[in-house]
């Protein structure tokens, strides 16, 4: 009617009140998407690498690096907790926490199997090479939530941290391995200069991985979980980074895919995580 009386200024508020409604619909749509227990909360990334030696260790540096620019930009507080450097180039394994308001409910997104195709630059011969990594993201569990640990069923293990970190952290066996015998589960923390505060902070992350076994064995009752198991099985990809012989980007749950590869691996993954999100 604004348009057709020819009324500009009546337009410009309709088109106001308009973009208002916008943003309460997405905001009660993002409410209800993050509405778990524990989706608010912090989290716990690891990402491994797969088979493959070199090629599968530089893959999983790049994702570590993705998922930190990706920190830094939603202004979210990382640490690392553990690092394990590849022999040439990349990680065997990392793990870091992520403080933030909804970090968990955002990240629990990228739980699966990452996949790069790509010419190698660790190939004399520039052939083209298919690297896996895996990363799976934990809810950081906080005081409120019981999980019951009996220290009998522990076997701690100290040893001496690896790579930077200054004299202190090389010289002592401030390092920390715990293995919760009951279940195999094992953890490990060696970024503190102490050892009290590597066990306090691998105590941590133990709670966080038996409190999701935990869930994930009520689930599997239920028969609920077995589609979110079939998405981490190694080797079941949920997502591949094309950078030859064309460059995409593409999320194989939800179909949602991008040609900026580059602008992906420098850490823009909202669109990803929000069709994962609205879909599930």
């Amino acid at each position: 009617m604004a348009e057709e009386e020819g009324d500009g200024e009546l337009l410009k508020e309709v088109e106001e009140e308009t973009s208002r409604i916008f943003e309460a619909v997405e905001e009660m749509e993002f409410r209800k998407m993050l509405s778990g227990d524990l989706d608010s909360g912090n989290s716990i990334v690891s990402i491994n690498s797969g088979a493959g030696g070199t090629e599968s260790q530089d893959w999983a540096g790049m994702l570590l690096r993705m998922y930190l620019r990706w920190c830094e930009k939603k202004g979210y507080k990382t640490e690392i907790v553990d690092s394990q450097e590849g022999e040439e180039a990349g990680i065997k394994s990392a793990t870091f926490t992520v403080s933030g308001e909804y970090a968990y409910g955002y990240l629990k997104a990228e739980a699966g199997i990452h996949r790069l195709v790509r010419i190698s630059p660790f190939d004399a011969n520039k052939r083209r090479h298919t690297s896996f990594a895996s990363v799976f993201i934990l809810p950081e569990i906080n005081e409120d939530i019981e999980v019951e640990i009996n220290e009998a069923d522990l076997r701690v293990d100290t040893y001496r941290a690896s790579g930077a970190g200054g004299q202190h952290i090389n010289k002592t066996d401030s390092a920390i391995r715990i293995t919760h015998m009951p279940t195999g589960t094992v953890v490990q923390c060696q970024n503190q200069r102490s050892q009290h505060k590597n066990r306090a902070t691998a105590m941590s992350v133990l709670r966080s991985k038996l409190y999701e076994l935990k869930m994930q064995e009520q689930a599997e009752k239920m028969d609920e979980f077995s589609s979110g198991k079939k998405e981490i099985a190694w080797g079941s990809q949920i997502r591949s980074y094309v950078l030859h012989p064309y460059r995409m980007v593409k999320d194989h749950r939800t179909e949602f895919e991008t040609g900026n590869a580059d602008s992906v691996l420098d850490g823009d993954l909202d669109g990803f995580i929000l069709a994962y999100l609205k879909s599930s």
